[in-house]
């Protein structure tokens, strides 16, 4: 057995002190020093449950509904179990694989078939256990283990990317709920008021104190707005059932917390641009992308060279089962195979080549995904500011044609000026109510994309994190 077991032994030997294919090393990336837009005023909050700052907690309610029951979520987590598994398959080619056969049979031979000899009946049992590993030489089974535990972790990072991207949609659903709210209320004061000055031009028609024309128009206006109600309702409707499908329900009605005006701003989260690699997990799955395609150059690489593989068997065969495996009933065998590629007509060349192609295509992809989150959070960053500052202007606005239309209602009354004006004023101050709307709204989804542009470990802290692998 001496000459059968150096031979054995030598690739355990070998097993570890190869690894064909290069290692990895994290690419360099030209990352800005701060941000162009940076806000004088942030806070450290981009780890923690921002959307608790908006004041309102239905809003928080709704947003842990969406994680509890959302249905991309869930297939988010059950692909992450499926890429669990895939590795564990993988991962099992490392260790040895034992196998275990069993059979009984029990026979009697015919007496009077030609030349046959009678036999009494007799059982046939046999048992063993067979074991097949193959020796890990040139690191195959390990570099083909750190591409599945990589693409597992990438997946994980897919999780976390759906686990921000719901907690940000459902947050801006609210707010732009929130909104349609608010429009619709403007819509149904507004209404109110012109069905006002509709009976004032026909009293004052009928005093003959205007034209019939100022009544017709007062009378186009009331139908003007009453049209933009159901319109609106529609679209509050329609943006609950949006809302609903996030929260993993069917559509139906939501209920609301604060209004729109009395949502609190958030602050703006600080950081450095560096801190997006680490934060976002767009880039993280874009580096695990990267790792995974750089271990498959060593999967292809590795066929260039011989396999080794171990078998072996134990077990017996005998007519009575005490004696199964003792005495002359007992067998086994063991061995050592190897198996190489002599002629491939170039297609482990082919494999080569096609997985250091995937590894160039992974890495310029991760460095597009570097420049699309710094291009995400710079544009997040510009938009918030300048939209505070629209909400400002249009504050005024709102100010100053209240005034305007008070005014003008105030020389109508007295003969002054005719409908025109007045007529003037309330739909320059109906449509910047609603813009005034649209902004306020923009502001609070401004700041929601900052945050989602700054990603943060707070998706670990608002979901359980499963499918994390053995390192």
């Amino acid at each position: 057995m001496r000459h059968i077991s150096i031979p054995l032994l030598l690739p355990l030997a070998l097993t570890g002190c190869f690894m064909i294919g290069p290692d990895y090393q994290k690419p360099t990336a030209s990352i800005p020093d701060a941000w162009r837009f940076a806000p004088a005023e942030t806070v450290a909050a981009s780890d923690t449950r921002w959307w608790e700052q908006f004041g309102d907690p239905r809003l928080t309610q709704l947003i842990e509904q969406a994680l509890l029951h959302n249905k991309d979520l869930q297939i988010a987590t059950a692909t992450v179990e499926e890429f669990l598994g895939l590795y564990s398959v993988t991962r099992a080619d490392l260790f040895p694989q034992i196998n275990g056969s069993a059979s009984y049979q029990r026979q009697q031979i015919s007496g009077v078939t030609a030349g046959a000899v009678p036999t009494p009946a007799s059982d046939n049992i046999q048992a063993a256990l067979n074991l097949s590993w193959e020796i890990d030489v040139w690191g195959r089974l390990r570099r083909a283990t750190e591409a599945a535990r990589a693409n597992l972790y990438g997946q994980e990072e897919t999780r976390r990317t759906v686990v921000l991207t719901l907690v940000t949609s459902v947050a801006r659903s609210y707010v732009q709920l929130c909104e349609l709210d608010q429009r619709l209320e403007i819509a149904k004061r507004t209404l109110v008021d012109r069905r006002e000055a509709y009976r004032i031009a026909r009293a004052r028609f009928e005093g003959e104190l205007n034209s019939n024309a100022e009544v017709r128009q007062a009378e186009s206006e009331v139908h003007n707005t009453a049209a933009s109600v159901p319109q609106l309702e529609s679209l509050v409707a329609q943006k609950e059932h949006e809302l609903s499908v996030l929260l993993g329900h069917n559509p139906a009605a939501v209920q609301r917390g604060l209004a729109l005006t009395e949502l609190r701003l958030p602050s703006i989260p600080a950081g450095l641009p560096s801190e997006l690699l680490t934060r976002r997990p767009d880039i993280r799955k874009a580096e695990q992308d990267l790792i995974a395609a750089n271990a498959n150059i060593g999967v292809a690489k590795a066929a260039y060279f011989p396999k080794f593989t171990v078998t072996g068997s134990f077990g017996g065969a005998s007519a009575d089962f005490s004696q199964l495996l003792s005495g002359p009933a007992g067998a086994w065998n063991y061995g050592l195979g190897l198996a190489m590629p002599l002629f491939t007509a170039g297609k482990i060349a082919g494999q080569v080549k096609a997985s250091e192609a995937r590894e160039q295509e992974s890495l310029f992809s991760y460095q597009k995904t570097l420049l699309q989150a710094f291009q995400e959070t710079e544009n997040a960053l510009i938009d918030n500011s300048k939209i505070q500052e629209q909400v400002q202007a249009l504050n005024r606005q709102v100010i100053a044609l209240r005034e305007y239309r008070r005014l003008a209602w105030l020389r109508y009354n007295n003969g002054l000026t005719d409908y025109l004006v007045v007529l003037d004023a309330q739909r320059n101050l109906f449509n910047i109510e609603l813009a005034l709307a649209t902004a306020q709204s923009n502001s609070l989804q401004a700041v929601i994309n900052v945050y989602k542009a700054f990603g943060g470990s707070w998706m670990e802290k608002v979901s359980e994190n499963q499918g994390t692998p053995p390192s």
